[in-house]
């Protein structure tokens, strides 16, 4: 762990604060899962646990009211507990709702409340601002000058009257570099708290944002210049209280270890379910005694990075090391039943299903044990859960950040077999082969989730089972469609009910208010931690020329095969062949070309007059739109975006040439076409007289 180091600004030895915070919104953990928390905390080397429950009315809403017996008995008992285990109880107080900071009644309210919290032997105490409306009301405003400058008046006067014990938190209301205007370095708020509060007082802070991905050692300077002193950090990294459909199983990470020594301490404010936290506070222990291998202690396990972990990674902590020995001991907790007369702990020896020569060992009086028939189901056996499902677990449900590798790998394939679904067909090809075979892979994966699932549910432990349970039936219920699409396009399968239909029932699709409104907003699905594969290729939009003739017919062609099972001669005639083909020359200016490293791979061609060229074919324009686009892409080019450029810039130069709007056709075949511009948004399907049965024409104005 970390050494005591003494602080410059009081000359007392402090211990570097390590452990929990209870303050979350929702339903608070119970007596009794406090008190294992502080016997886990005891054994793996964490000394702090604040008590700050959201929905605890006496800690927040009703902070003004003093404990009943009844309750004091219980806070007693908790902090008792804390101590017995060597673990540090801070209780803590949000009296920002609707405190006045300039009325003496309500300070002393106050410090009565915290004299009677002292009088259960607590001996160190927080005062919370976080999460507050900052305009003052009237009288606070006669008072003090500024917001900061009340709530640091109350803080030293209190801290004061408690005679300055040793842990001293303050949350500002400003707890993140998200909040501070116009930055950390220039906030007045937080050169007020630095320059004003007393120095024994340390503050919470949270890191650039309220849930932090990266928090590095640059910004924990910044603002420890700022408050002239180190923070401690509230770690929100694996906290679910603000989405239901969350929670966070993956290891404390984005946070190197050379943060320790800059920092008063870490502690991290998890999910909040109990049981599933089982990680985030182990592997929180894990990079807290990482710090030993710097400073010359003993670390329990040698966390140096290797080839398993990512670029540039820690010296000192391994995220993912430090995983699987949280989830090597957690399996252990699910193997033991947790309540009596529960089922026993699972191992192979319980699993056999063949008859053997000894009587089972009766434990109830009464009917015997049922044996089947030879003809009759043989009896359910539940396979012992494994590390490696525990791992998939943790996979699937990561951080806030970031999916773990199996997810990454799910998403990634689906997203592949769903872009490439043309490729299945009659026709055994290279690429058939390619997607045939990915979606055996992705098969297996979805198999491994419902065995994980299985086992899950089957575990002795039941209490971390329910924790878990409404997550794992939501996963399983994700990937269980997800395969059931994947087997449809396979025609492996009849269209999935749960899938196609236009109206299934409940449990076929994700629900409720939140989700409508979500899906109403333009800007919906741009935070999904999935992205589509990173371009690979650069891609370059340049002007066509007569030279490239060759390469646009061979992408005509190749795409017109590819179109239908028929030969090119059987399919409909479109105008637009003839400029893809080279019978007919785009106008000037009218025309763009798509090249990556192996050279052209789409085009966009433009026909401001296609009067002449629909005459041939028979075709009556709209006149509206008088002007013809073509565009192709080759197969090879998967990202849309290039695609967009280009016919947004096409559109741009017939626009300048004078046209007031344009159209193309597609064969119905193209499906792939047909999508692209429907998804443009602006082009809509046009009626145009002469069309051939299978000829589909989309146009928009400029």
């Amino acid at each position: 762990m970390p050494k005591p180091s003494a602080s410059k600004a009081t000359g007392k030895t402090c211990r570097f604060i390590s452990g929990v915070v209870e303050g979350f919104y929702g339903r608070p953990w119970t007596m009794e899962q406090r008190t294992e928390l502080f016997q886990r905390e005891k054994k793996w080397g964490l000394n702090t646990y604040l008590y700050a429950p959201k929905d605890d009315y006496k800690h927040r809403m009703y902070w003004r009211d003093l404990y009943s017996p009844e309750e004091a008995e219980k806070l007693v008992a908790l902090i008792t507990a804390a101590k017995k285990n060597g673990v540090d109880f801070i209780y803590a107080i949000s009296p920002g709702l609707d405190i006045t900071f300039s009325n003496p009644k309500e300070v002393a309210t106050l410090k009565r409340k915290l004299d009677q919290v002292s009088g259960f032997g607590c001996s160190s105490f927080s005062l919370l601002f976080d999460d507050i409306e900052t305009e003052m009301c009237p009288a606070d405003k006669q008072a003090f000058s500024s917001f900061a400058h009340a709530q640091v008046a109350v803080t030293n006067e209190v801290f004061t009257h408690l005679g300055q014990p040793d842990t001293f938190l303050f949350c500002p209301t400003d707890y993140c570099a998200a909040f501070c205007t116009p930055n950390v370095s220039q906030s007045a708020y937080l050169h007020t708290v630095g320059e004003n509060l007393l120095p024994g007082i340390d503050v919470l802070w949270t890191g650039p944002k309220v849930v932090s991905h990266h928090i590095t050692v640059e910004s924990i300077v910044e603002v420890s210049s700022v408050l002239k002193r180190a923070p401690v950090i509230w770690d929100n990294i694996h906290a679910n209280d603000y989405d239901p459909q969350r929670i966070f199983m993956g290891p404390y990470k984005d946070r190197p270890t050379d943060l320790i020594p800059k920092l008063r301490g870490v502690l991290t404010n998890p999910n909040c379910e109990y049981h599933p936290n089982f990680v985030a506070i182990h592997t929180l222990a894990t990079w807290c005694r990482s710090e030993g291998g710097r400073g010359g202690g003993q670390r329990d396990v040698e966390m140096t990075g290797g080839g398993d972990d990512e670029a540039g990674s820690d010296p000192c902590y391994s995220p993912k090391r430090a995983l699987t020995l949280a989830l090597t001991d957690w399996l252990q907790e699910f193997l033991s039943t947790d309540q009596p007369g529960g089922p026993r702990p699972l191992n192979p020896t319980h699993l056999k299903k063949e008859s053997s020569d000894e009587e089972p060992m009766q434990t109830d009086v009464g009917d015997p044990v049922y044996v089947p028939g030879s003809g009759d189901n043989p009896l359910f056996t539940a396979e012992p859960l494994t590390l490696d499902d525990l791992q998939l677990l943790s996979e699937l449900f990561y951080l806030p950040y970031e999916h773990g590798s199996t997810a990454r790998t799910m998403l990634t394939e689906l997203d592949w077999l769903k872009a490439h679904r043309e490729a299945v067909g009659d026709a055994e090809t290279e690429m058939t082969a390619e997607w045939r075979s990915r979606a055996k892979c992705f098969d297996v994966m979805c198999v491994a989730v419902f065995t994980m699932f299985n086992r899950l549910s089957n575990a002795p432990n039941r209490s971390i089972l329910y924790d878990l349970y409404n997550y794992i039936c939501d996963i399983k219920s994700g990937v269980t469609l997800a395969r059931a699409y994947v087997k449809q396009l396979g025609g492996q399968s009849r269209p999935s009910a749960q899938v196609m239909t236009d109206d299934p029932e409940p449990w076929g699709f994700r629900g409720g208010l939140s989700g409508e409104f979500q899906r109403m907003l333009p800007c919906h699905g741009n935070r999904d931690l999935f992205r589509h594969p990173p371009m690979t290729s650069v891609y370059s939009i340049r002007p066509f020329c007569p030279e490239d003739k060759t390469e646009i017919q061979k992408i005509h062609m190749e795409m017109q095969r590819g179109e239908a099972k028929a030969p090119a001669a059987a399919l409909p005639a479109l105008i637009s062949d003839g400029l893809a083909g080279g019978q007919l020359s785009p106008s000037p200016n009218c025309g763009l070309v798509l090249e990556d490293e192996r050279g052209v791979c789409g085009y966009a061609l433009g026909l401001t007059d296609a009067t002449a060229a629909a005459l041939n074919n028979q075709r009556t324009l709209p006149g509206d739109f008088p002007s013809l686009v073509t565009m192709q892409l080759h197969p090879r080019v998967t990202d849309p975006a290039p695609a967009r450029r280009m016919i947004g810039s096409l559109l741009s130069l017939m626009k300048t040439s004078g046209s007031r709007g344009v159209f193309c056709e597609l064969r119905q075949g193209d499906r792939r076409m047909f999508d692209f511009y429907s998804k443009l948004g602006s082009f809509t399907t046009l009626k145009m007289a002469g069309l051939p049965q299978d000829v589909v024409a989309m146009g928009t104005s400029l």
